[in-house]
């Protein structure tokens, strides 16, 4: 079994029992340490390669102790080292091989004055359309249709940030409900004032000269974002509890 720093085969009675997990039952394992993580991205990196659960033969995802431990290990890369997903890969992969894998470092030192230097700027994950489309489980019309209202935006160069599986499947779940895309629009304004927020506050470490002061800048964006999801929510519900008490 893969063996992780911070943590292991401890968490959860569901990860330590042997016995085949769902991804639902994963998914609850995994939030004792990620709140934040998702069943579409689960399947985003399963399908990016990083965990290769057994399938049943009616096709249904079953997940072994060794997988969960995996995937542990790559959230916590990301969310600890901000490493791309391609060198996390690489790192397990020689890992499980029995190498001796140290983890990548991101900085290194300059001689004589101690200064810390960026080696690699971490990037965030992509994915292309197809796999989009795959991930999500959704049509290319549907695609199509979530762009045109803005819901879903490609880069620049045509691919899109990994975050896009979890705004598609949401917007496919709302879908079930009779919630069209165009309703969704003021969602979408409301996010990105959200965003323009967030980006006043840290703008000025982010122009910061010292490279650890900007550094630091994405962990206060996160932080900042995800304080406001959670007021977000409790407005959102305070708002239902008086309309429908």
């Amino acid at each position: 079994m893969l063996k992780t720093p911070g943590g292991g085969a401890g968490h959860g009675a569901a990860a330590t029992d042997g016995r085949p997990m769902s991804i639902g039952t994963v998914l609850t394992v995994l939030r004792e340490e990620f709140p934040d993580v998702t069943i579409s991205k689960i399947r985003f990196l399963e399908s990016e390669g990083l965990v290769e659960p057994r399938r049943t033969p009616s096709g249904y995802r079953k997940f072994g102790p060794q997988d969960v431990e995996r995937l542990r290990h790559v959230l916590r890369m990301q969310r600890d080292h901000y490493l791309p997903l391609k060198v996390i890969r690489e790192h397990l992969d020689a890992m499980e091989r029995g190498e001796a894998a140290a983890l990548p470092a991101l900085c290194r030192q300059r001689d004589g004055d101690g200064i810390l230097e960026p080696v690699e700027e971490p990037t965030a994950a992509r994915i292309g359309r197809a796999q989009l489309l795959a991930a999500a489980g959704i049509e290319e019309r549907e695609l199509s249709e979530w762009e045109s209202y803005g819901l879903i935006t490609p880069l620049p160069d045509g691919a899109y940030d990994a975050e896009a599986v979890t705004v598609a499947t949401l917007v496919a779940e709302l879908g079930r409900f009779g919630i069209e895309p165009r309703h969704l629009r003021v969602m979408k304004a409301a996010a990105d004032r959200e965003a323009g927020l967030v980006e006043q506050v840290v703008a000025p470490l982010k122009r910061h000269r010292n490279p650890q002061t900007r550094a630091h800048a994405e962990a206060r964006a996160k932080e900042l974002a995800g304080l406001t999801v959670r007021l977000h929510a409790a407005l959102m519900q305070t708002a239902l509890g008086v309309r429908l008490p």
